[in-house]
This record gives structure tokens, C-alpha cells and sequence, in this order.
């Protein structure tokens, strides 16, 4: 039996904790913060309840996996899940708007057909069959396998572009998310719609990969679920499962260094002065100053590979008067000014027309009754530092922004409104400790290994990383993934490859 320690209870690494306890392990999770689930936050107030993280769950088999490897009660014995049909509505800037259905090719090609024109479908339909390929050729060592010291299968971009003829010059393929919209989808709302998909992950389309087709690809292929009570219901039931295998919880307990003994990390220190000695040491939160010894890797990612500042999430949380219409689809996406997004996102500015995404879920555990409702409005921006956001005036005047565009979704959003409450990266750099409040993107192939995150073995021995920020990267599923990685990591040694 190990002891080992986990510093941080987000998702992955209470996915890791829960693996590792099973296996016979001793294992203590220190928390820096008073409660579980890291960014699958939840806010409260007078009988409304929103969600301050993910607001839907993607690649739900993660999780089964989980709960059926570390105990008797299967995932859908712990929490309720629910598919959302429409997975989402779109509003594009013309004022064209198109629904698309849950895990349906031919319902999502018949759906753009009907709204946008004869041919519409049958080009994403092509892109996701493409998508598809980038899907089979990269998922094990992307998503399923720990990180090889050689990168070079995933430095190339997995994406089958469609080679484009030209008057002069030799053919080209497209190598960006914005090459492909532009050259292979043609219409410019198609081109919204995989642009829309990249900018929620905070990628920008005009440097991200074509690999990026993977995300709209899972959503598309495995579905767009929810869970009742709201997403953080999720982290709850993660955490329940932890203290049903004997996980032990330190909230209030910051770990201000990896101890290094022998080459190898032997434990941390708390801010208390409190040294605690372990076998292996697995981080799960971003490291703050003098954490790691010199050396132990981290980080190596994206945000350090390109030299750009990675962007946080707005929330907009509104308090409404009134029922929730019969009608209403539980996400609808706001498209904005692509051009001038895109700059302000990665810029350091705030957008004049941010594209908005509305979260109506239709549960009553969301609102004080049904004369009520709890609508949370989401927009990716610059992270705290080139934007500061912590001046109240711009974050009245952005949320003002944010609300105006929602609008469009919501039928009589202003009248309606009971109270608005805002979060910006200031608040997630403060809850979770994330430099300027950003959210970490997947990790994807191609651009010579740009997109990829750090590996889950730090160069440091007895030292591993897990969640958004390290492999496979960011995204509740992702997490999930970084925590089975970790736990086979040290349960089996150098010789484990990854979940079969």
C-alpha cells in the first residue's frame, strides 16, 4: 500500500483518487478551497441554481467507466442523466437559426438542409465523415494512452483536408478550423457553426488545427447530456464515490510545495508548515509560485507553446420572472462577429458582439417554481490581466452586452429579469487558483504539437499530473480521462499504455 497525495479535488483528480483507493492505495486529497469539483462550480441564491462550470456533459461513457471500475452503483444509480434533444439551436448573424437533433447525422444534415439550403447538410455531413477519420487515427493516443515522450504522431495533424485546386500554384489543403470553414464548408454560417465550436473551447480558429473537427464530431457522434440538479450533481456524486472508498478530504489546505528526496517527490508542505510525507505525489490544480521543485515539467502546454494568453469564461447569471415556454431548447447559441470576436478574445479586449451561449435546462431543481426560471448566458474572453476584470463598470457594460444578445433567444429577457449576477475570470482565477481564470482547451493533434499538454509522468519521479491542464486537457470528459491515465500510471508503471 502507497500513501499518496493529491493535491487539488477537481473532477480528474477526484477521478484519480477514487481509481487509486480501489487499488489498494492510502490516499489524502488536499483542497485549498472549502469544497470539492474545482471549476464544476454551482451558485445559489433564493431558490435559483446555475451552474458556474460545464454546463453539459460530453462522452458520458468516461464517467461509466468510473463508477464501474471503483464500486457497485453504476453512473445512472448516482445521478440522473438525460440526453438534451435539440442538442443545441443556433442564431447566426443573419438571423438564420437552425436546431440541431441529439446524436443524428441524417437529422443534423436534414436540419441545415431545411434552414440554410439544399446542400448545406450534405457539406457538414462530408466534414464530420472526415472528422470521423481525424476521430479514428488519433483517439488512442490522444484521448486513451499516456503521453510518448515522442511526439511526433500527434504532431501531425490527423484531419484528411480536402485538397483545393487553384489557378496558381500547387494544390492546397486546409490546415486551420478557419481554412476548413471557409474552403470546405463554403457557407458562411457552416463556417460560424465549426468556428462557434472552437471559440467555446477557447481555440482560436485561425491558429487552432483542423483537427479541431474532433469536438463537434463528439458532440455530434455521442450525444449532449445533462444532469439533473445541474452539472455539478456530477463532481457530488464523483465526490461520494471517493469517501465510499475511503478517500480522506483536507479542505482549507493549500499545498505551497513538492518535497524532493532521493530524485524523487516525497511529499508536500501546507501554508501551515505542516509537512506531509507520501509515495507519490499527484497535482490535479494549476501550481502557484515555488510549488514544484526546478525541473518536475510543468507547464508545457498550449498557453506556454504559443505564447498567448489562454481565455476565460463570462457567466451571466439571470434570475427571471415567469415560466419557462413549452418550446424552449435547453442550449442556444448566439453566433457574434467572428473577425472582430476572434481579435477581441485574443487580443486582451472585450467584444462589441460576442457570441452568447444561453443555458435554459428544464429542471425543476434550477428554480424556486415553475412561475420562475435560471438562465446562465456564457461567453469565452480574454483572461483576467489583459482585460481587467475586475472594473465594475466594464463588467456591468460587458453583461449588459451579453443580455442584449440573448435576447434574441429568450422571448421578453429583460422584463423578465428578477436579478443578474455576473462571474468573470477574476472569479474563476480566485476559486480555482488558474492563472488570469482560464480554462484549459482539449488537447489536439497537428501544429507540431502545439495544442498537446503536458504529459501525465512529470520528468520529476513519483510525481504525476492530472486535469484540465495536463493530458488529454481540458473539458469535464477529458478530466475523467487525465484521472484514469494517472491511476494506471502508478498502479502499473512505466509499462501501462492506456485503458483497453
Amino acid at each position: 500500500m502507497a500513501r499518496i497525495v493529491v493535491i487539488g479535488a477537481g473532477t480528474g483528480a477526484m477521478a484519480a483518487a477514487a481509481r487509486l483507493s480501489v487499488a489498494g492505495h492510502r490516499v489524502t486529497v488536499y483542497e485549498r478551497s472549502r469544497t470539492h469539483g474545482g471549476s464544476v462550480g454551482r451558485h445559489a441564491r433564493d431558490g435559483f441554481v446555475f451552474d458556474t462550470g460545464p454546463g453539459l456533459l460530453h462522452l458520458p461513457a468516461v464517467y461509466r467507466d468510473l463508477f464501474v471500475k471503483t464500486g457497485k452503483q453504476s453512473l445512472e444509480q448516482c445521478v440522473s442523466l438525460s440526453q438534451v434533444d435539440p442538442a443545441s439551436r443556433h442564431i447566426f448573424a443573419d438571423g438564420t437559426s437552425v436546431s440541431l437533433p441529439n446524436a443524428s447525422r441524417a437529422g443534423v444534415v436534414g436540419a441545415l438542409d431545411r434552414a440554410l439550403g439544399d446542400g448545406a447538410g450534405a457539406r457538414w455531413g462530408e466534414f464530420l465523415d472526415r472528422a470521423g477519420t481525424a476521430w479514428d487515427r488519433s483517439r488512442r493516443p490522444l484521448l486513451e494512452e499516456p503521453l510518448r515522450e515522442d511526439r511526433q504522431a500527434l504532431a501531425r495533424d490527423p484531419y484528411p483536408s480536402v485538397r483545393r485546386r487553384r489557378l496558381l500554384g500547387p494544390a492546397r489543403q486546409a490546415s486551420t478550423v478557419a481554412e476548413v470553414g471557409a474552403w470546405e464548408l463554403a457557407d458562411p454560417r457552416l463556417a460560424a457553426l465549426l468556428d462557434g465550436y472552437a471559440l467555446s473551447y477557447g481555440l482560436d480558429p485561425h491558429h487552432a488545427p483542423a483537427a479541431a473537427a474532433l469536438l463537434p464530431y463528439m458532440e455530434e457522434t455521442f450525444g449532449s447530456w445533462y444532469v439533473a440538479g445541474g452539472m455539478r450533481a456530477l463532481a457530488d456524486a464523483v465526490y461520494e464515490r471517493c469517501l465510499a472508498r475511503k478517500v480522506e478530504f483536507v479542505f482549507g489546505a493549500e499545498a505551497v510545495r513538492v518535497t524532493e528526496k532521493g530524485g524523487r517527490a516525497s511529499g508536500v508542505e501546507l501554508a501551515d508548515g505542516t509537512g506531509v510525507e507520501a509515495d507519490h505525489v499527484v497535482l490535479g490544480a494549476w501550481p502557484g509560485p515555488g510549488l514544484l521543485p526546478a525541473g518536475a515539467g510543468w507547464p508545457d502546454g498550449r498557453a506556454e507553446a504559443l505564447q498567448a494568453p489562454v481565455p476565460g469564461r463570462f457567466l451571466v447569471l439571470l434570475s427571471l420572472r415567469g415560466a419557462r415556454e413549452a418550446a424552449a431548447v435547453h442550449r442556444t447559441v448566439v453566433h457574434g462577429d467572428p473577425g472582430e470576436e476572434r481579435e477581441a478574445v485574443f487580443g486582451g479586449r472585450t467584444a462589441r458582439q460576442p457570441t452568447v451561449t444561453v443555458l435554459r435546462p428544464d429542471d425543476p431543481a434550477t428554480r424556486p417554481d415553475e412561475e420562475h426560471e435560471a438562465v446562465t448566458l456564457v461567453a469565452t474572453v480574454a483572461p483576467q490581466g489583459p482585460v481587467d476584470w475586475t472594473d465594475r463598470a466594464l463588467r456591468e457594460g460587458f453583461a449588459r452586452t451579453v443580455t442584449d444578445r440573448a435576447a434574441l433567444a429568450v422571448p421578453g429577457l429583460r422584463e423578465r429579469i428578477l436579478r443578474t449576477e455576473v462571474r468573470t475570470p477574476a472569479e474563476t482565477a480566485a476559486d480555482t487558483g488558474a492563472e488570469g481564470g482560464s480554462v484549459p482547451a482539449p488537447a489536439l493533434a497537428g501544429a507540431r504539437g502545439a495544442y498537446l499538454h503536458s504529459g501525465n509522468r512529470s520528468p520529476l519521479p513519483g510525481l504525476y499530473l492530472v486535469g484540465g491542464w495536463s493530458h488529454p486537457g481540458g473539458g469535464l470528459a477529458h478530466a475523467g480521462m487525465s484521472g484514469a491515465l494517472v491511476a494506471g500510471l502508478v498502479v502499473e508503471g512505466d509499462g501501462f499504455r492506456g485503458s483497453r
